[in-house]
């Protein structure tokens, strides 16, 4: 059975944040992008069984302006993207439209990005 949190939706969510973060009301997102994420320093975070319980994953991301910088990153999984999550299935359909900006919270300051998947 194939992994939900794989380099595939990894790749994908890294595109989709600087597509949404240009998409930004807010001058100072707009200018920001996203030039990878890692997966969570501990493999366990990634177990169906934990994401099931804490409904997210927390992991690392780059973003910058020309300064990448490690941002945390939390992923909060909605109703669809658990479910898909539980089975295996891919989560690339689960990531909210880009040209909204009421599926994600950053704080720049103290370097936090948190997303919710539909």
């Amino acid at each position: 059975m194939e992994e939900s949190f794989n380099k595939e939706f990894c790749e994908l969510l890294e595109y989709h944040l600087t597509n949404t973060f240009a998409h930004s009301p807010d001058a100072r997102v707009r200018g920001l992008w996203c030039d990878g994420i890692l997966p969570p320093a501990v493999d366990s975070q990634l177990t169906r069984k934990h994401v099931n319980d804490t409904r997210r994953i927390v992991t690392t991301a780059f973003i910058g302006y020309n300064d990448i910088q490690l941002y945390g990153l939390t992923i909060l999984l909605g109703r669809y993207s658990l479910r898909r999550y539980s089975r295996g299935y891919s989560l690339q359909d689960c990531v909210p439209d880009k040209e909204t900006s009421d599926w994600y919270t950053l704080d720049i300051n103290k370097r936090q990005l948190e997303i919710r998947l539909l």
